[in-house]
């Protein structure tokens, strides 16, 4: 027989006297029904009812766990010297947490119902711990000499039940389920570094979306977010260089001018202009270097003139490529979910411009000073030389890491969380890495001579119908910084409740400064406060 079964017979027995039976109740105008007259009563207009019988008493599992008795059905055991084979009760407990639980939550045995509740010796448990809401962890209990009372002292044989799984993940989550809210009691909660999945944030405890729970005369400890990794740098060797100009074919000659393509490593092409071809009473203009921008022709390689009337003339230069744009730095405070905060990594570096081709140069004609080709051979004049081709564009750096978070409680959307009489800290929060460098541009190389007015003189087309310089490309951009790690005591996401009661102490350490990017003299700081509630947005793949 149970205590609460036997409670209520003795209740029901002593009522039973009380009532001295039915009959002369009856008598005068009561009527009693059902197996018990003290069960149900219907009284005549004017007749004096009874008193009701007192309630049962309250179950012992409905006491207060800390001055309550321990009893086998009120929960499960569970200690260090435990075996997680045992059913978890007070002579037979079990060893890890994470088997109370379970059993906590289901029960010892098929068809016996959950008892909702682990009682925990004041001992450390490494391992990462889930707990369901509802279900109760009340820690620092007495096991030394047997009873399991609650009697901890800071420092003393009996104290605090640590959760401390150091890196090997986040010690503590509670899980939403039904609705229930978990009192956790007497527990200290212990982050390593780099704890979070991230590799460089700790944590002390996540509620998931919708989860509750109560922390009672217990603390949770962050240490500090390590120092986001340092952006790529791009290679230490300049990026390809330009190819030189080909030579103009000499007069008399069936060969025909040929362009200089650079060709580069992300498929953009710098080409020098083909030198113009020599003519028989004029020579052809040289072509432009491309690219060629018809808006700004003073920045491309123009080709140059053909001899006619005037003499011909030499290609133009190509234009410089344009440095690359440095990547931004990482701003905003980033955001919460379940694998705790995500950082934003600084912009990478962009790359730089392909030099520009130059151009071509004019070709000659063949009727100067009376100099003429055999007449049996090709009657034209000497050719352009080609542009030379430009530099290729450097790579951009990679942007920076984020530094990693120190949080003590992240609450997700629709949780609730109540601290009363607890500590929680954070530690300082790690900085973003620095962006790494741009590779320098490659140089542009020169344009080709002219051709030989005759295979015998050393006589140019036009006395220089040589191509113009290639430019040279421009250098990459440095990547940006990335974002420094929060140090939060309270991190909340979103519509969540958050209750200081008496004796709660949050306190939260420094943020990590930004990483060094494009600014180095500016190094902002991540976000830091005892209570922050950070942003629902997505920030997107890392850049």
């Amino acid at each position: 027989m149970t205590w609460s079964r036997a409670a209520r017979r003795a209740s029901a027995s002593l009522a039973i006297a009380a009532l001295c039976g039915c009959g002369a109740s009856v008598a005068s105008g009561c009527m009693y029904l059902g197996s018990h007259c003290w069960e149900e009563q219907t009284c005549d207009e004017g007749a004096s009812a009874l008193p009701p019988a007192p309630p049962p008493p309250a179950s012992p599992c409905e006491r207060d766990p800390v001055t309550g008795p321990v009893l086998d059905g009120c929960g499960v055991f569970v200690r260090a010297q435990g075996d997680d084979r045992h059913p978890g009760t007070r002579q037979q407990p079990v060893r890890t947490l994470e088997r109370a639980i379970v059993l906590a939550a289901s029960g010892r045995r098929d068809g016996e119902e959950p008892t909702r509740r682990v009682y925990a010796c004041g001992e450390r448990f490494e391992e990462a711990v889930a707990l369901p809401s509802g279900v109760d962890l009340w820690g620092g209990r007495r096991c030394a000499d047997g009873d399991w009372s609650f009697g901890w002292s800071f420092g003393g044989p009996d104290q605090l039940t640590t959760i401390a799984p150091g890196p090997e993940g986040i010690p503590l989550r509670v899980l939403a389920a039904e609705g229930r809210t978990s009192t956790i009691y007497g527990v200290r909660v212990v982050a390593g570094e780099g704890s979070a999945s991230d590799g460089r944030s700790s944590i002390g405890m996540i509620l998931s979306q919708g989860a509750k729970a109560r922390l009672v005369a217990s603390e949770v400890h962050a240490a500090g977010g390590k120092d986001g990794e340092p952006g790529e740098d791009a290679p230490i060797f300049t990026a390809d260089e330009g190819v030189y100009g080909n030579h103009g074919a000499p007069a008399c000659s069936a060969e025909r001018p040929v362009a200089a393509v650079t060709a580069c490593d992300d498929s953009m092409e710098s080409i020098g202009g083909r030198g113009g071809d020599g003519g028989l009473y004029s020579g052809e203009d040289g072509q432009h270097g491309e690219p060629y921008s018809i808006e700004d022709p003073s920045q491309s390689g123009r080709g140059g003139l053909g001899a006619g009337s005037g003499s011909c003339t030499d290609g133009q230069g190509g234009a410089h490529g344009k440095d690359g744009e440095h990547g931004a730095d990482a701003a905003g405070a980033g955001v919460l979910d379940t694998s705790g905060w995500v950082g934003v990594r600084g912009a990478d570096g962009d790359r730089g411009g392909i030099g520009w081709g130059g151009g071509g140069g004019g070709g000659s004609k063949s009727r100067f000073e009376m100099i003429e080709c055999h007449p049996t051979g090709p009657q034209r004049g000497a050719a352009g030389g080609s542009g030379g081709g430009g530099g290729c564009g450097g790579r951009g750096g990679k942007g920076g890491g984020p530094g990693g978070a120190s949080l003590g409680i992240v609450a997700l959307e629709g949780a609730e969380i109540t601290l009363l009489a607890s500590l929680v800290v954070a530690g300082d929060g790690g900085d973003g890495g620095g962006g790494g460098r741009g590779q320098a541009g490659g140089m542009g190389h020169a344009g080709g001579l002219g051709g030989l007015y005759t295979p015998w003189l050393d006589w140019r087309a036009c006395n220089g119908g040589k191509g113009g310089k290639g430019g040279n490309g421009g250098r990459g951009g440095d990547g940006g910084g990335g974002l420094g790690g929060p140090s939060v005591g309270v991190a909340t996401v979103g519509v969540t409740k958050v209750s200081f009661e008496a004796g709660a102490i949050v306190r939260n350490g420094h943020a990590g400064f930004g990483g060094s990017g494009s600014d180095p003299s500016r190094r902002d700081p991540g976000t830091a406060g005892a209570w922050v509630v950070f942003p629902a947005v997505d920030p997107g793949p890392p850049r």
